[in-house]
């Protein structure tokens, strides 16, 4: 890793992280900067999604107090969001880089038309209900959501928070917390994997994980100054641009 490398995964991750506080999409940036910087893809998108874990861990404390009302019986939807990130991550280290290479441009363009849908696939407020959660449908839908968490991580954020909204029942705040409580359950199994299938990028990785902690931290900031729709805007283009370079670099 040259030194114009680090300093390109530093930046990257901050503005990511900054990102995530404020519209999401971060992983969009992260597992750009490491494909510039010459990572495989497939290890790319492993050493992504262990950058984004910290964010996730902060985002769930911050609704502790919506979570500490259904955690229990969000158990459920837990143990199977394990087991969809268990399948996703294991199907990603099932494939060699080219294959992955492959599918990366349609799985960003795919994960970017998610992002841009953002606003639209957000749930409707429920006033006045609590976050009733578990039902066979809304538990078949999360373990196809975790399996893309899993296997590609860039959107699952959005993807769950419009199937929750579809499956579970809850104002936007309570959905919201189970999201970001599923997606650590999701993100830590794909880590574990990862790490066991000895696909991570330990040095670059300890360059963006305190990057992205000072982005989050700058995120409350940005946001009060930058309106989302440019953010928002920037993510999509970063996402489109990535998929031309998949599509053009072959």
């Amino acid at each position: 890793m040259t030194l114009f490398d680090a300093a390109l995964l530093f930046v990257s991750a901050v503005v990511a992280g900054a990102v995530n506080a404020v519209a999401g999409g971060g992983t969009f940036l992260t597992f750009g900067a490491l494909s510039v910087a010459g990572i495989p893809p497939i290890v790319a998108n492993a050493t992504s999604s262990i950058t984004q874990f910290p964010g996730y861990i902060t985002s769930t404390l911050a609704y502790w107090s919506d979570i500490k009302t259904f955690w229990r019986g969000a158990l459920l939807l837990c143990v199977i969001s394990a087991l969809g990130a268990l399948a996703g991550a294991s199907i990603l280290l099932a494939l060699d880089n080219p294959s992955f290479r492959a599918l990366v441009p349609w799985l960003l363009i795919a994960a970017t038309a998610i992002f841009a849908a953002g606003p639209w696939l957000k749930p409707k407020p429920k006033p006045g209900q609590e976050a009733a959660v578990g039902g066979f449908v809304g538990s078949v839908v999360q373990f196809v959501t975790a399996v893309y968490g899993g296997f590609f991580g860039a959107g699952m954020g959005v993807m769950m928070l419009a199937t929750l909204g579809l499956t579970q029942e809850g104002d936007y705040h309570r959905l919201n917390a189970l999201k970001n409580m599923l997606s650590i359950v999701i993100a830590a199994v794909a880590i574990v994997v990862f790490v066991w299938g000895g696909v991570v990028a330990w040095p670059q990785a300890l360059v963006m994980i305190p990057a992205v902690a000072i982005g989050g931290w700058c995120g409350v900031w940005i946001a009060k100054r930058v309106p989302q729709p440019i953010l928002r805007g920037f993510v999509i283009a970063v996402g489109l641009l990535l998929a031309v370079y998949y599509f053009v670099t072959g």
